[in-house]
């Protein structure tokens, strides 16, 4: 088992927040979740993956545009976004997986 898969197999949801350095939109969703989400849900692991350094793992998770949200729990996928998503979106998905 690889050290991403052992991130993801919390009893608490994570979120993993697939990005490009080069990418607008990935900039404005990670304000988002650095601003919006992360006070409201301190207790929430947020892993941020560069696809371009991660390139098997984006392909893992069929990544075809970013910014692309997943959050995990148990090591399971229990929800996606793809495109900026906002942050009461995410607070909503966060509390219901």
């Amino acid at each position: 088992m690889g050290k991403f898969d052992q991130l993801i197999q919390s009893s608490k949801p994570v979120l993993v927040d697939f990005y490009a350095e080069w990418c607008g939109p990935c900039k404005m969703q990670g304000a988002i979740l650095e601003s919006k989400v992360a006070p409201v849900k301190p207790e929430l692991k947020i892993l941020k993956v560069d696809i371009d350094g991660n390139i098997s793992l984006a392909q893992k998770f069929g990544i075809m545009s970013i910014p692309a949200l997943r959050i995990f729990k148990n090591g399971n996928l229990v929800k996606s976004f793809d495109g900026v998503t906002k942050p009461e979106e995410i607070i909503a998905a966060v509390e219901n997986a």
